[in-house]
């Protein structure tokens, strides 16, 4: 969901779910090949008896027995023919033997499965004539409830065999015309909390599965997906597929049991459902009261912030200042909580063994929140960038025409791990002026929620707290891609395949680099000293930084004169593992990499020799060269710029690392008397420079 105002989805009902009844699909039970999918079964059996482990009193609903019985049948039929009977048309088989063998089977293995986990299961077969008598409505509930108090596992399915349908598959009439509507039946018979229809996948989507524009619809609402929903294929055994369960789960949620559809090949789907994690599709009641949360809220969050940056543009800039300052006091005041939830991040993407560059992003060090505030009050002591007049121009008499600075509107920032980026980057839209959304990674998502509150918590009332919106769903990320009439600017921050996914999906201009590859090139007239520190320093500082040296080059003489062993030698004493080209792989001992790449971002040489210096400075065409420095000095705030939003590749608009100048645009401001152009006849141009430095 997103922090601007709108309510969250609840899940939470699922914490006073008591009663499921769990709805196993026929694709669920069975393999393509129509056998038993036997592990499949054994992992919802041990969730079930997990739950009944912990009191919850489920009912199974289970399919399969038709697809089971077909199986069985077709491989008798084969066994009991001659060779001549097998060149003959086999004929169908009968679909209610299909169903009597199929049920036997089943319910065997249910059984077998259920003992040897301590848990006794019980069969009830029911048709729907049976349902159109009260009484046995009536005395299938008391037997179910009864089952339940001694901790029984009823398994109840369609009595397929003595159904008085005229074919399993095709007769749709009656009380309940599938498995999927008569789970949703017992659901309400039996006053059950939730109903749960497992799949062979996720849950519903806005097209067949296999489309890759598909997506998957978190939360159904009838009014906004009835008649968007193009279905994929029927279940390959089953009798209806999504459709069927759509519909199920449509009635059942109207009638006040709230139904997810979700996948029954997660060995832990259930579990997860029960523990309110996002997963596969709700359907609710209530769900039509969520629709601004889910359907409109991307726009709504966009619109406001553009609305609270106009305001924040009419304010004086010493006001702006304020805010910035504002800020910087309040983070300092709030440092011991916002340590409290880093660490707390920190820890769980440590206990979820996530890799070690990403934890060292992540954690935000001592001294880091005085660092930030730091630079959020040399920002705020900056010239003012907003409506600063670049240039000025006499076109005619008495007509002036400024160039001017100007906010670009809205950006939107995705960006992972890294918390103190939230930090800067708010820091530099609120001093450009502009209006933000920004979206972290969910590694640091109590990191990023704290942050935000503390900084918007600072912004006065007059300018709006949504001004900078904080995105919590990855699912909201397509629907903000899609705002290029409300979004000027997206800026990713993050991996290579982050920026190139986000480039790809949205017509909204992106600034950002890729790969970001940084190398240092050590020439032959380097001074080894000099080289091995900035060497080391470029690499070893700050490896996780997208700053710190990825690339090596040295110069042939090198070798020879063991100055590439020396470089070795003090990174491999760092701790530092090298990969080599074809030539240093075979010098060093060292195995290849799987791929050599380059990305312009920083480049460094290290020479003695000024006029090689030189020609490399001019030559070399990355976002930033550099002569005899570490490449991790290619930062925002050590370049003076206060903060950085992010470092550029790109050649158009900002380049490198990006300050304030990189979130602004230009206006054109002209002040006239009353002239009019009337084909230029009574205008005499003078275009006359009057800027003033």
């Amino acid at each position: 969901m997103m922090n601007g105002g709108a309510a969250e989805t609840p899940r939470t009902f699922v914490k006073e779910v008591k009663r499921i009844v769990i709805k196993v699909g026929t694709a669920v039970v069975t393999r393509g090949d129509g056998r038993l999918a036997l592990g499949r079964l054994g992992a919802l059996c041990e969730q079930i008896k997990e739950l009944n482990y912990q009191h919850y009193e489920v009912i199974v609903v289970t399919s399969g027995a038709v697809g089971l019985g077909r199986q069985r049948l077709k491989y008798r039929q084969l066994v009991n023919s001659s060779f001549a009977d097998l060149q003959k048309p086999q004929d169908g088989l009968d679909g209610k033997a299909c169903a009597a063998v199929g049920q036997n089977c089943i319910m065997a293995l249910y059984d077998t499965l259920f003992s040897q986990l301590d848990v006794t299961s019980a069969q009830l077969l029911v048709t729907d004539s049976d349902f159109r008598d009260k009484e046995f409505r009536k005395q299938l509930k008391h037997t179910i409830e009864s089952l339940m108090s001694l901790r029984v596992v009823p398994i109840i399915n369609e009595n397929d065999a003595v159904s008085t349908r005229r074919a399993p598959y095709e007769d749709s009439s009656g009380i309940f015309w599938d498995n999927d509507s008569l789970a949703a039946l017992l659901a309400l018979e039996l006053n059950a909390d939730l109903l749960v229809l497992l799949s062979d996948v996720e849950g519903l989507y806005s097209g067949p599965p296999s489309d890759p524009e598909s997506k998957l619809i978190r939360t159904y609402i009838e009014r906004v997906h009835l008649g968007g929903i193009t279905f994929g294929d029927k279940s390959r055994l089953g009798r209806g597929g999504m459709t069927a369960k759509v519909k199920a789960a449509v009635m059942a949620a109207k009638a006040g049991v709230p139904v997810i559809i979700t996948s029954g090949f997660d060995p832990e789907s259930i579990l997860k459902v029960l523990q309110g994690d996002d997963v596969g599709t709700l359907f609710h009641r209530d769900a039509h009261l969520w629709v601004k949360t889910k359907e409109t809220g991307a726009r709504d969050m966009a619109v406001a912030a553009r609305e609270c940056s106009r305001r924040l543009q009419a304010l004086s800039s010493e006001d702006r200042k304020k805010i910035l300052l504002d800020i910087a006091n309040a983070l300092e005041a709030n440092e011991k909580v916002i340590k409290v939830e880093n660490e707390a991040d920190v820890a769980a993407a440590e206990q979820a063994g996530m890799e070690k560059s990403l934890i060292a992003r992540l954690a935000l060090k001592p001294g880091k929140i005085t660092s930030l505030s730091k630079s959020l009050r040399v920002l705020a002591s900056m010239e003012d960038p907003v409506g600063h007049v670049l240039k000025t121009t006499e076109l005619a008499d008495g007509l002036v025409l400024e160039k001017t600075s100007s906010p670009l509107g809205v950006l939107l920032i995705v960006f992972e791990a890294r918390p103190d980026a939230l930090v800067q980057i708010a820091s530099l839209a609120i001093r450009s002026g502009n209006g933000l959304l920004l979206k972290g990674g969910k590694e640091a998502r109590r990191s990023n929620a704290i942050l935000h509150k503390v900084i918007t918590d600072a912004i006065p009332d007059h300018v709006g707290r949504r001004l900078i919106g904080l995105v919590t769903s990855r699912d909201e990320i397509p629907d903000l891609l899609k705002l290029d009439d409300v979004i000027d600017l997206v800026i990713p921050r993050g991996s290579n395949k982050l920026v190139s996914t986000i480039k790809a999906s949205t017509k909204i201009p992106v600034l950002g680099h890729a790969d970001g590859v940084c190398h240092v090139y050590v020439d032959k007239s380097a001074n080894m000293q000099t080289a091995k520190r900035i060497v080391v320093d470029a690499k070893v500082d700050y490896p996780a930084a997208c700053n710190a040296m990825e690339t090596l080059l040295v110069h042939k003489d090198l070798v020879s004169s063991g100055g590439l062993n020396e470089l070795a030698l003090e990174l491999r004493n760092e701790g530092v593992v090298l990969h080599g080209g074809p030539r240093a792989s075979e010098e060093l001992s060292i195995p290849e990499p799987a791929s050599l790449h380059h990305d312009a971002h920083t480049d460094c040489i290290i020479s003695e020799d000024r006029e090689v210096a030189e020609t490399f400075l001019k030559q070399v065409d990355s976002a930033a060269v550099f002569h005899n420095a570490s490449t991790r000095f290619c930062d925002g705030a050590r370049f003076g710029l206060g903060a950085e939003v992010g470092i550029s590749t790109s050649r158009i608009h900002a380049r490198g690392p990006v300050g304030v100048e990189g979130l602004l645009t230009t206006r054109w401001l002209l002040r006239g008397s009353g002239q009019i152009v009337d084909g230029d006849k009574g205008v005499t141009y003078t275009h006359k420079d009057l800027t003033t430095v």
